[in-house]
């Protein structure tokens, strides 16, 4: 996989224009942003811009748009840029277009909520005959957008793709680390939007970033601990995938679930649609259930899971986090 590789990015919200872009830039392939509105993508075509999800800034001349399904049938790769609940039906219907030889990487932070697997086992019963990897880490839209120097995790199960899609994907400013650690890359994303929920709610509390600073490095051993359950390594948490856009997601406003938990914190009712786009506000109770299962300690995602399903106050959260037994770290 070398140069003049064709790709093609499905999901033409905020993550995904950005993706196409940032890729565009190189050169060094085509690349097809897809989306089903044929309107915005003759629009974005036409204009350049995609001002409803990031204002004022100007798409590459080589990108190219496109709504119908079968343009992503030369590409030699092919992102799934939409969230992490869509992306069944997306396999589903973009699956038949797809190339024999296509690699899929799921773009999203999550976990399938219907099955509770994750996005590239689910991917990978969809569309069986093709190899699934997994982009995550620190990257807002609008500075990989912008060509702010963003740096991210790449995973897949062979590590020769990895790298080779690493290679394909990077540009100037935007870095991708290669790893076989697709469980792990994959949780350090999704558990680390529900700690940036709870790292909400301590800001609007006002409890103090002191709170903060102890709820990303208590969650940290949470991811880890989880990681290592599920199969995967409990190292991998340490790097960008994990306590890297932790950091990022728990510390920045531009985070919709940081300004999720914010709001609870500050005591608005949590409005279902508010949580649409909100990924931690699906993994909170999923990643709940399945620690429980597999007998894993994680008792800031279990007080985050309670308090979005209105099981759990937020004073008689806290009050159980810190009376939790003493002991060693």
């Amino acid at each position: 996989m070398s140069g003049n590789e064709r790709i093609a990015v499905i999901g033409a919200g905020a993550f995904g224009t950005a993706l196409a872009a940032v890729i565009a830039l190189t050169g060094r392939s085509d690349v097809t942003l897809v989306g089903r509105n044929a309107g915005l993508m003759k629009d974005l075509a036409a204009d350049r811009m995609h001002d409803a999800v990031l204002p004022g800034i100007e798409l590459p001349d080589s990108l190219q748009f496109s709504a119908e399904a079968d343009s992503i049938s030369g590409a030699d790769i092919v992102l799934f840029a939409m969230p992490s609940q869509a992306q069944a039906d997306a396999a589903r219907h973009y699956g038949p277009y797809l190339g024999k030889d296509a690699i899929i990487v799921t773009c999203a932070k999550g976990i399938d909520k219907v099955s509770g697997d994750l996005l590239t086992d689910m991917l990978e019963r969809e569309l069986p005959q093709h190899a699934i990897a997994v982009l995550s880490g620190p990257g807002f839209a609008a500075d990989i957008a912008k060509g702010l120097p963003t740096a991210m995790a790449i995973a897949a199960a062979d590590m020769a793709v990895a790298e080779r899609l690493a290679q394909a994907i990077s540009g100037p400013t935007f870095r991708l680390y290669a790893s076989d650690d697709r469980i792990g890359v994959q949780l350090g994303g999704a558990l680390k939007n529900v700690l940036a929920i709870a790292c909400g709610i301590v800001e609007g509390r006002g409890i103090g970033d002191s709170a903060r600073a102890a709820l990303i490095s208590r969650g940290l051993a949470e991811m880890s601990r989880f990681v290592a359950a599920k199969g995967g390594k409990a190292e991998t948490v340490r790097g960008l995938s994990g306590l890297g856009d932790l950091v990022l997601t728990a510390t920045s406003h531009q985070s919709r679930n940081l300004r999720f938990g914010i709001a609870l914190g500050e005591g608005e009712t949590v409005d279902p649609a508010h949580g649409t786009l909100v990924e931690g506000a699906y993994a909170a109770s999923i990643a709940a259930r399945l620690a429980h299962e597999l007998g894993v300690d994680m008792p800031i995602t279990d007080a985050v899971s309670a308090i979005i399903d209105g099981k759990l106050d937020i004073s008689a959260a806290i009050g159980q986090l810190m009376t939790r037994p003493i002991t060693t770290e």
